[in-house]
């Protein structure tokens, strides 16, 4: 397990000790979301920032991993479902470890929704994820959220807590969560497990400037980082947007990596 622990330090930025992980593994749940459709210049884009990994499903693991800088990490998804299923909530796994890390992969992900029907079977994908990753000295990312009709609140502090425990009692080596807004509870479950904590999307927010609100609170309660894609792919103007997420995450040095001209999309 040394070599796996070696190996989620590269994730991190070594000067600010945070990471900010884009995934871009929307297709197979939404198909065609727009903002996040052309993959290739996406990573074209993702180079001007210090951006330090991203997800990728295993076919754009496969045709675009020539495209990734060398120095960013990937995580291959293990899990796939559709917002189409009943229920939609559902996730299993669609690709092996082994691919994934055939395909180049430096780590792999997998999604878990619990709270619900399915839950079970999403936690036995997990474990079983867990051991083959670490059989092949790879980390693993568990991302983790209450889904379920019989949920009340998905942002109860107690159930996102519940989240972060579960990715490290099942062996995750990173856990991504939504925030839950709580920040003693929130504060106090990162202290007592050791697998970084990174902020996942959550519910939209009303604006840009509401979402990195909530990311610098996340920050000061001991998240590690961001894993997030539309809240910032999908806004009018993403390399600005990035540009706002890096400079929240990793502080001013975020800004060596930019480009001084920012040209919107059109």
């Amino acid at each position: 397990m040394i070599g796996c622990a070696r190996k989620v330090t590269r994730l991190f930025d070594p000067a600010s000790g945070r990471a900010v992980l884009l995934p871009l593994d929307h297709g197979v749940g939404e198909g065609m979301l727009p903002g996040i459709e052309d993959i290739p210049g996406l990573l074209a884009m993702i180079r001007e920032f210090p951006v330090q990994g991203v997800v990728l499903n295993k076919g754009p693991l496969r045709t675009c991993l020539a495209e990734v800088p060398a120095a960013l990490q990937v995580a291959g998804q293990l899990s796939g479902g559709t917002r189409h299923a009943v229920p939609p909530y559902a996730r299993s796994l669609v690709c092996s470890t082994h691919e994934a890390a055939r395909l180049g992969a430096d780590l792999v992900a997998v999604q878990v929704n619990i709270a619900n029907d399915l839950e079970d079977r999403m936690l036995a994908d997990l474990g079983l994820a867990c051991d083959d990753a670490h059989n092949l000295g790879m980390p693993i990312l568990a991302i983790i959220q209450p889904k379920g009709d019989r949920i009340v609140n998905e942002m109860d502090p107690s159930l996102i807590c519940h989240c972060i425990r579960l990715g490290a009692e099942l062996g995750a080596d990173i856990v991504g969560v939504p925030y839950s807004g709580d920040a003693k509870s929130f504060a106090r479950t990162c202290e007592a497990v050791s697998p970084p904590v990174l902020i996942t999307g959550g519910p939209s927010r009303p604006d840009f400037t509401s979402f990195l609100t909530m990311v610098g609170q996340a920050l000061s309660a001991g998240a590690s980082g961001t894993c997030v894609g539309r809240n910032v792919l999908q806004q009018a103007d993403p390399r600005e947007a990035l540009a706002q997420l890096v400079a929240v995450v990793h502080g001013e040095q975020a800004g060596d990596a930019r480009e001084p001209e920012v040209t919107p999309r059109t």
